[in-house]
């Protein structure tokens, strides 16, 4: 169950979110995939925004589309119809080159697969978004160090992947997501590895990051222990957002 809170405040929190201006618009998005009689809806005609200075979660059961979701957001999967601005930019009409440029500099991206290069340490593997947006490798191991050290493995900065638990892997990879400090950060269960102390300490700095006037972070979830940290929750069922619930939080 979401949690629950007065109509009044929902209203209230609406309108504020309302009035920020918009990280993700999402309008009538359709996507599909095979053709013919095959041809099964992913996505239909979704739409939503998502806004600079908060953390959403989208929630809803296995294969309902949130993954799908967050790759056309993120300009990974092509839409069949529809309009998706992300970060003020239409990614459809960007040339190959301009789009990976794009998602380089601006997008993090954690997913339920941790990704990591097994032959590099976790601090190098932190620091591979630096080093692609052409920071000297001594700026980008002392900034990588320095999120990796935040997750409570500071110990481990010279480890390899294969030396991790899954939890740990998990936080490399955040560390990895958040060192170039992008604009949108796109989470895919963040925290399905993690025991809850581990999950609240990801989130934590999750949120931090959310509550930047000029950043947004979008998590899919089927974690309820940690939708106490999200400004609205986002509810996907059979490829639509059925609603968006706002909701209170401390800060």
């Amino acid at each position: 169950m979401l949690p629950t809170k007065s109509l009044a405040l929902n209203a209230q929190l609406s309108t504020l979110h309302s009035q920020l201006p918009a990280a993700v618009e999402v309008e009538n998005v359709v996507k599909t995939f095979g053709v013919g009689d095959q041809r099964v809806f992913a996505l239909r005609q979704v739409h939503f925004a998502a806004q600079f200075g908060e953390l959403l979660m989208m929630v809803g059961p296995s294969g309902c589309g949130k993954t799908t979701l967050l790759s056309a957001i993120c300009g990974t999967l092509q839409i069949d119809e529809g309009r998706i601005r992300t970060l003020g930019h239409a990614l459809d009409e960007m040339k190959p080159g301009e789009l990976t440029r794009f998602r380089g500099k601006n997008i993090g991206f954690i997913f339920q697969q941790f990704n990591l290069i097994p032959t590099l340490t976790i601090l190098e593997n932190a620091s591979v978004p630096l080093l692609i947006n052409g920071r000297k490798r001594a700026e980008a191991e002392e900034r990588a160090a320095h999120y990796i050290t935040g997750l409570g493995l500071g110990d481990r900065l010279r480890s390899f992947p294969s030396q991790l638990s899954g939890g740990q892997q998990q936080r490399v990879a955040i560390a990895r997501a958040l060192v170039h400090e992008p604009r949108l950060i796109i989470c895919d269960e963040p925290t399905a590895s993690l025991d809850a102390k581990s999950g609240h300490k990801v989130m934590e700095l999750l949120q931090e990051t959310a509550l930047r006037a000029d950043r947004a972070v979008i998590v899919v979830t089927h974690d309820s222990r940690i939708f106490e940290f999200a400004d609205r929750i986002a509810e996907m069922e059979d490829g639509v957002v059925k609603g968006i619930h706002a909701q209170e939080k401390k800060r």
